[in-house]
C-alpha cells in the first residue's frame, strides 16, 4: 500500500498527536538536568519542580502587596481587553465584508482602502496610538482591531464574492430586495466561515495584545512576562507563555464548537 492512503486508527493517531510535546517535555528535562548539574542557580532552564512551585505561587498564593491572586488577575485584564477588540473587530469585518462583498459600487471604493490597510504593520503604529490615544486601555484595544480587523474584512469579502451567483439571481427572480438577500442569503453562509476567520486570528491578536502591555501597561500576561524578565525570572515567564498558548487552544476549541452547534450543516458543505 502506498503511503498516501495510509491512514491511522484513532489510537495511533492520538499517540502521533502526543509525541511531539513529550519529546519537547523530554527534551527539556535533560536540558535543564545538565544545566542544573553544571550550575545549581542556573535560571535559565529551571527545573520542573521549580515550575510547579512557581505556578502554585502565582495562581493560589496572593500578593502581598496588592491582595490579589497574581496569575488570575492578570489572565483578567488581559481577556478583558482581548474580547472587547474581537468582539469591535468582529461587528467591523461582518459589515464591512458584506458591503465589499455584496456590493459593487463598495467594493470600487473600500477593497483598495481596506487592502492597503491591512499591509500596514500594526505594531508600527503602536507609538502613533500612544500619542493620540494615550497609554490607558482605549490604544490597546485599537491595537488589536487595527492588526485583525483589516484581515478578517478581506477574508469575509472574498467569502461573499466566492457564494454562487445562482443564489442571488434565484433571490432577485423572487423579488428580494437587496438587504433582504443580503441578510436571508449572504449572512447565514458566512457566518461560520467568519467564526474560522475569527480563529486564524488569535494568534495576532494575542501578538498584539502582549506587545501592547509589554510597553504600557500596570496589568496583564504581557506586562507581567516582561516586568520579570529584568529579574531573568524564566520559572515565571514560562508557566505564563505556556499559560497564554493553551488559552489560545481553548479559545479556538469553544469556537470551532460553536461553529459545529450553530452551523452543523457547514462541515458537509465544505
Amino acid at each position: 500500500m502506498r503511503l498516501i492512503n495510509r491512514r491511522p486508527d484513532r489510537g495511533t493517531s492520538l499517540l502521533l498527536a502526543m509525541l511531539p510535546f513529550v519529546l519537547v517535555v523530554i527534551a527539556y528535562v535533560l536540558g535543564s538536568a545538565e544545566r542544573l548539574a553544571e550550575n545549581p542557580a542556573d535560571k535559565l532552564l529551571p527545573s520542573l519542580s521549580t515550575l510547579a512551585e512557581t505556578i502554585g505561587r502565582v495562581a493560589f498564593v496572593a500578593d502581598e502587596r496588592t491582595g490579589n491572586y497574581m496569575l488570575w488577575a492578570d489572565t483578567l485584564a488581559s481577556l478583558e481587553r482581548l474580547i472587547i477588540a474581537l468582539a469591535l473587530s468582529t461587528a467591523i469585518a461582518l459589515v464591512l465584508g458584506m458591503l465589499i462583498g455584496l456590493l459593487p459600487l463598495l467594493n470600487s471604493f473600500l477593497a483598495p482602502f481596506v487592502a492597503i490597510i491591512s499591509m500596514v504593520p500594526p505594531l508600527a503604529l503602536l507609538p502613533i496610538l500612544f500619542i493620540v490615544m494615550g497609554l490607558g486601555e482605549a490604544s490597546k484595544i485599537a491595537l488589536i482591531v487595527i492588526g485583525v480587523s483589516p484581515f478578517l474584512t478581506r477574508d469575509l469579502a472574498m467569502r461573499v464574492q466566492e457564494l454562487p451567483k445562482e443564489q442571488i439571481i434565484k433571490a432577485e427572480t423572487l423579488g428580494a430586495s437587496t438587504w433582504q438577500i443580503a441578510l436571508r442569503v449572504v449572512l447565514p453562509q458566512i457566518l461560520p466561515r467568519l467564526i474560522d476567520a475569527l480563529r486564524l486570528s488569535l494568534g495576532p491578536a494575542f501578538l498584539f495584545l502582549i506587545a501592547a502591555e509589554a510597553i504600557a501597561s500596570d496589568s496583564g500576561l504581557g506586562y507581567r512576562i516582561f516586568l520579570v524578565r529584568r529579574y531573568l525570572a524564566m520559572d515565571v515567564i514560562l508557566p505564563y507563555v505556556a499559560w497564554i498558548t493553551l488559552l489560545s487552544v481553548a479559545m479556538d476549541f469553544g469556537l470551532a464548537r460553536l461553529r459545529d452547534k450553530a452551523f452543523p450543516w457547514f462541515g458537509g458543505a465544505r
